[in-house]
């Protein structure tokens, strides 16, 4: 039971966290007046790390399932 909680549960907490992290972003940008483009560079620059472990993710998944 524990595991089919934890299976579901942290691709969940994992995605909210990124959406957290996304609306920070946003946010940061919004307060310190960046403008589009300074927005875009702190939405690519900040957000590479999430784009990195979403990488990862299919990456790993698509090598159990023998896909690549």
């Amino acid at each position: 039971m524990q595991d089919a909680i934890d299976t579901w549960i942290t691709p969940v907490m994992i995605g909210g966290l990124m959406l957290f992290m996304g609306f920070i972003i946003w946010d940061l940008a919004r307060k310190s007046g960046a403008g589009r483009f300074g927005t875009i560079m702190l939405f690519v620059v900040l957000g590479a790390g999430m784009l990195a472990y979403l990488i990862k993710v299919v990456v790993g998944w698509s090598l159990e399932h023998g896909v690549l």
